[in-house]
């Protein structure tokens, strides 16, 4: 079970981003399949860049030093409310199962509450990245990601270099691999089974509380951990969904694709990170209320993504909706009256961003 989080209310009362307020924001048209959002930036952002982004013209501000973007994923790992929806366990899918995608009219929509919800962690106040945000399980790419022995199963490295946009087969063979691996350090949901049709079942037990502490300390890589058990890598229970770039003003950038994965059967997600103070499955619209009141705090690229599991009307419909891949960068613009905000490009889908 996760860490009692009745404390969680008051303490992100003092978390509030300091880079975004997210709901202060306006929709414009930014052509055929591109909506733009604006999101407003903090005092304290605008105290951090200095007065060279304040002074000056209107438009884009220019950052003399972008520090390079790190490869990274995070994984949306979600499931039904209880009641609502198909509750079923993840269902395998073939390599075209991603091709056939709904129309804006079959996009999810709900409008009565939640009907899914995702697994969320708040990273600590001591953290150089995001600190005291709400977050996904993820993080950066790392060599051991490119273990060619990894033991796969599902939609092949070429066809997920397709579906994760103008990357070569090795790039796109690291990113999954570094997805599920995350997912597994931080919150003990592991995508792999003895063979393609088949999954692990509960894996919170001591002995995989050690696996993934020797992934942790670089004692074994995922693929060997794999291997020694006797498993292989369901990369078909993943769904390519967003691809989201740090903003050029942050010195410590990540160029970070987003999946999407179903809960499977018998596995439950726990608390055991240290890089987070709580962990918790999270009610989407309860979440965004509460960033909107200013007791919860998120980075845009999860704001979005947790307003499109709001919108979710359950799991199965959820993870047939996928949006385009196309890169995404907030820009920090000034305005005509020196303010600054971050204009984000959002892809449209499903009649909305």
């Amino acid at each position: 079970m996760t860490r009692d989080a009745r404390s969680q209310d008051a303490a992100s009362r003092d978390a509030m981003s300091s880079d975004i307020t997210p709901f202060d924001i306006t929709l414009h048209d930014g052509g055929p399949d591109v909506v733009v959002r604006w999101f407003e930036v903090s005092e304290d952002l605008v105290s951090m860049l200095g007065p060279a982004a304040t002074d000056g013209g209107t438009g884009p501000v220019e950052i003399a030093e972008v520090a390079p973007a790190r490869a990274a994923a995070t994984v949306m790992v979600v499931r039904d409310v209880a009641g609502r929806g198909d509750a079923s366990a993840p269902r395998a899918v073939g390599e075209g199962a991603l091709e056939a995608t709904p129309s804006a009219a079959e996009a999810p929509n709900v409008s009565d509450g939640d009907a899914v919800e995702v697994f969320m962690l708040r990273r600590r106040a001591s953290m150089a990245f995001a600190p005291n945000r709400m977050v996904f399980p993820g993080g950066g790419v790392d060599a051991r990601d490119a273990d060619a022995d990894l033991p796969w199963a599902g939609p092949s490295p070429k066809r997920w270099a397709e579906w994760l946009g103008a990357i070569d087969e090795a790039e796109a063979r690291e990113l999954v691999a570094a997805a599920a691996r995350e997912v597994f350090e931080e919150c003990g949901v592991l995508l792999a089974g003895p063979d393609e049709e088949r999954l692990v079942g509960d894996v919170s037990g001591e002995e995989w509380e050690a696996e993934r502490d020797r992934l942790l300390s670089r004692e074994q890589s995922f693929a060997e951990m794999l291997i020694r058990r006797g498993l292989v890598l369901r990369t078909d229970l993943l769904r390519p969904w967003a691809h989201w770039v740090t903003p050029e003003f942050e010195p410590r950038r990540y160029d970070t694709r987003f999946f999407a994965a179903r809960l499977p059967e018998g596995q439950i997600p726990d608390d055991r990170t240290s890089e987070a103070d709580s962990a918790d499955w999270v009610r989407p619209r309860e979440l965004l209320a509460a960033l909107a009141e200013g007791r919860a705090a998120m980075l845009p690229p999860t704001v979005v993504c947790v307003e499109q599991v709001a919108e979710a009307p359950d799991t199965e419909t959820f993870l047939a909706w996928a949006p385009p891949m196309r890169r995404i960068m907030p820009v920090l613009e000034r305005t005509d009256s020196g303010t600054l905000r971050m204009r984000v490009e959002l892809p449209v889908a499903g009649g909305r961003p």
